[in-house]
């Protein structure tokens, strides 16, 4: 293994700029992956897309306080970065990676921004040819906001839930699915894709199992299923994850949980210690593999590297699927084989589901530790995060987040450049030479809370020994 990037050669690292190279997004992405030695006929990145996603964070505020989370310290204190300034990093995500390219918008929680400017930015998004998702914790997201979302133009939505969010009344991950279920229920019958992403780590390792094959009985409604390793990262009181949470251990807790022997080898998505994928068809309650044949699948991976699917609805996905192999007469015998071959496997399934198949996607993340960054792992990275100089990799950005949030931002507003300050949320002629944030109780997390409150009993012991002390001063 390289040795970790040091402080030094991580601040030495800035937000990609736009380049003028006359290539297109996805021949540049090609290319940093040729230059990685990740280019294989197995990658997605530069053959489906440019870039795997980017996350547009509209706020820093969230309304929960989990002990692993990727925000810094500040975040909480930091008000909205202006909605002019939202439009214009869309328009940049556009100019670099261009049509279709998924964007995370989210936070802290996207949820807490105003209802209205949120619904304002999910139109922007889709109305420039990219897809919008939702990434939220779900407590405020209603089915009434999900309803005016997906009319603005919302593809997907991921609910975040896990036992890292301290849930009042919720001691186990698989008590959780009652949240989950809720849930699953608000977004039922919504022409919008739905996923869940829970955090991996010491406490709920073993449930893993559990919860995945209870993705498998709502896979009529959930459509893929992410799950992110413990980092060091953040604010979260949390540190490093035990040895025994690894990418290859968390594949085989899906794997139990699904009673399928599922293929997470089969598609590379950037850098191999970052992602895993893999995808199943669901039928009856029964999971099938469809990385099973690789030889093939890697074939219609390759014909369907243009293809746009509509995440929105299953039909036109799969007519899609279907069209681009009508198109590729070489594929069809193979096609017709696998299909019979297939349908074989599933027929018990099929006949009892009456014909009912649902495809169900598994992810594994690894995020890196903020101290622990692999050079070829960040420059291999396919998660961008947009920030006010341009895109960067999330687990680069996560180490230095500090940096992009305590400054304040340019805009030109009326004819007359001003700049916007992060901790008021006003206007000002002159950019401030340092922002530092003071915290008071409603706004620490993390970290930062349990140093305020270790203070705060601190000073209420020494009160409390003054006073007994001057007690007993007085009665001698």
């Amino acid at each position: 293994m390289d040795a970790y990037l040091s402080k030094e050669e991580i601040a030495a690292y800035h937000p990609y700029k736009l380049q003028e190279d006359g290539l297109t997004p996805k021949q540049r992405a090609q290319k940093r992956m040729q230059d990685l030695d990740l280019w294989t006929d197995k990658q997605y990145m530069g053959r489906r897309w440019g870039i795997g996603c980017v996350a547009l964070e509209i706020t820093q505020r969230c309304n929960l306080d989990c002990t692993l989370c990727y925000l810094s310290e500040s975040s909480e204190a930091l008000k909205d970065i202006p909605i002019e300034e939202v439009f214009r990093r869309i328009d940049m995500i556009f100019a670099h990676y261009g049509p279709n390219t998924d964007i995370q918008v989210t936070g802290g929680d996207p949820t807490l921004r105003k209802r209205d400017e949120l619904v304002a930015i999910i139109r922007r998004i889709r109305e420039v040819g990219m897809r919008p998702s939702l990434f939220t914790n779900g407590i405020k997201a209603t089915r009434e906001m999900l309803e005016e979302l997906s009319a603005a133009g919302l593809v997907d939505v991921a609910f975040h839930v896990d036992l890292t969010q301290e849930r009042k009344g919720y001691a186990t991950e698989v008590d959780l699915n009652e949240v989950r279920l809720e849930y699953i229920n608000r977004a039922r019958g919504l022409p919008i894709a739905v996923y869940f992403n829970t955090t991996v780590f010491d406490g709920n390792f073993h449930e893993i199992p559990k919860v995945v094959d209870f993705f498998v009985q709502h896979s009529d409604v959930v459509r893929l299923s992410s799950f992110q390793l413990q980092a060091d990262t953040g604010r979260g009181v949390l540190a490093e994850r035990g040895f025994a949470i690894t990418q290859a251990s968390v594949a085989d807790q899906i794997r139990k949980g699904a009673d399928c022997n599922i293929n997470f080898d089969l598609a590379d998505i950037g850098h191999s210690s970052c992602n895993r994928y893999g995808m199943t068809l669901v039928s009856d309650g029964k999971v099938h593999d469809l990385f099973d044949d690789p030889t093939y699948i890697r074939k219609v991976i390759n014909a369907t590297a243009e293809t746009v699917f509509d995440r929105t609805n299953k039909r036109r996905a799969l007519e899609s699927i279907i069209d681009t192999v009508i198109k590729t007469p070489s594929l069809l015998p193979e096609s017709a084989a696998w299909l019979m071959k297939k349908g074989w496997e599933m027929k018990g399934n099929l006949l009892k589901s009456k014909g009912k198949v649902n495809k169900l996607s598994f992810f594994i993340h690894n995020f890196m530790d903020a101290c622990h960054l692999e050079k070829d792992r960040v420059d291999g990275c396919v998660f961008m995060v947009a920030t006010k100089e341009g895109p960067i990799s999330m687990c680069l950005n996560n180490a230095k987040r500090d940096e992009y949030l305590l400054k304040p931002i340019e805009i030109q507003k009326e004819g007359v450049v001003q700049f916007w300050n992060p901790i008021t949320g006003g206007f000002q002629k002159n950019a401030p030479e340092k922002l530092t944030v003071e915290h008071t109780r409603k706004t620490a997390r993390g970290r930062t809370k349990e140093k305020i409150e270790a203070e705060r009993l601190a000073a209420r012991a020494t009160k409390t020994a003054d006073v007994k002390g001057q007690a007993e001063t007085t009665q001698s």
